[in-house]
Formats: C-alpha cells, structure tokens, sequence
C-alpha cells in the first residue's frame, strides 16, 4: 500500500531510469480525481492504445473520446521509447477488474485468473498506454518494449516494488487483450533484472 508519488517525483524517476520524456501541457494537473480518489496505489498496469501515429495517439490518451474522458493514462509510451505525459492522479485507464488480481498485486504472488469485474483499478494503478494497434501484427519495436520495461521500473524502483506489481490490462479486467503481443511474463522478467 503506498501513496502516489508527486508529478515531480513521477518524471524524475523516470528520465532517472534513463527515459527521454516529453511533457504534454498541464500534465501535472490533468486527471479525474474530481469523480474518486486515486491512491493507495498498488502497481503498474500496461496496456496497448489501438492506434497509430504518435501525435494521434498522445492526443487521444490526453483528451480522451466520447464517454470516455482524458487523460486515458499517465504516459504513453511511443513506438520510439519516447514517454509522453499525459496526465497525473486518477486516469481512465484501468476501469473494474478481479479483486483476487488486485490481492495477488499486493502480496506480489502469482496472479489469478481475473473472473469478475467488482474494483475501481484507476484508484490502485499507474498506468501506461502504449503505441500499438494491438492486432497481433504491428510490431513492438525492441526500443519500445525496453521503455516500457524502463518506466514500469522506475515506478517500483521509488514504491521498492517487485516485478509481480506490473501486470498487463489482460490480466486484470476479463474480456481485455492488452498488451496483445507482448509477453506479461517475459516483460517481468526483464524488469525483475532491471530491478535486481
């Protein structure tokens, strides 16, 4: 159980953790901590965006779209391992997801299957969306995959998270395939490493 930690510290652990990153207007601001709280928080969940150029992409993550208002994220996280910031505090990113998952998370043990949707995951989660049309073809580029590798770490790194806190959206809310084409077990792995 942890409490977020400050935009400033978010962005510092970041570029800390080697990222290049790129401030999108009043990211530090911008979230929806004005329908429920965010925090205590739990984990980093990942996800794929289902679109394609970037300045589409960061646009949509931070503005959002009919019956889903921005910021849809914190970061996104470009096809160049750029992160965009987007947003900070409550994010629409996670929605309801298995409260046995969430349990896993906390205790850092293996992961149930997610059955039931009864928890607010934008409360418990940091969240980073990732450039990907998530059809099972449009690659992940290996700059990509170490950036989100990189910025899931960073945010264990400052809470002193394990690898088990990152999961993927799939695994979290039933019916959801994100990120399609990326390994959850493998990407853990390398955060494990990136940690260790």
């Amino acid at each position: 159980m942890a409490t977020p930690m400050s935009a400033s510290s978010f962005i510092r652990a970041l570029k800390d953790e080697g990222l290049t990153v790129v401030e999108v207007g009043d990211w530090r601001t911008h979230n929806r901590n004005h329908v429920g709280p965010w925090g205590p928080v739990h984990g980093v969940m990942i996800h794929h965006t289902v679109t394609k150029g970037t300045a589409n992409t960061v646009r949509i993550c931070r503005d959002g779209y009919a019956g889903l208002p921005g910021p849809l994220c914190h970061g996104v996280i470009a096809k160049d391992g750029k992160v965009h910031l987007v947003g900070y505090g409550r994010a629409n990113h996670a929605g309801s997801g298995d409260d046995d998952v969430l349990r896993a998370v906390i205790a850092e043990t293996a992961l149930p299957p997610d059955n039931e949707a009864n928890t607010d995951g934008n409360r418990h989660f940091y969240g980073f969306e990732c450039e990907n049309l998530g059809d099972g073809k449009d690659p992940w580029p290996a700059v990509q995959v170490e950036a989100m590798e990189a910025a899931a770490a960073a945010v264990c790194r400052v809470h002193r998270w394990n690898a088990p806190s990152v999961i993927g959206h799939l695994e979290w809310q039933p019916g959801k395939i994100d990120p399609r084409g990326v390994s959850m077990a493998g990407l853990r792995r390398r955060i494990d490493e990136r940690l260790s």
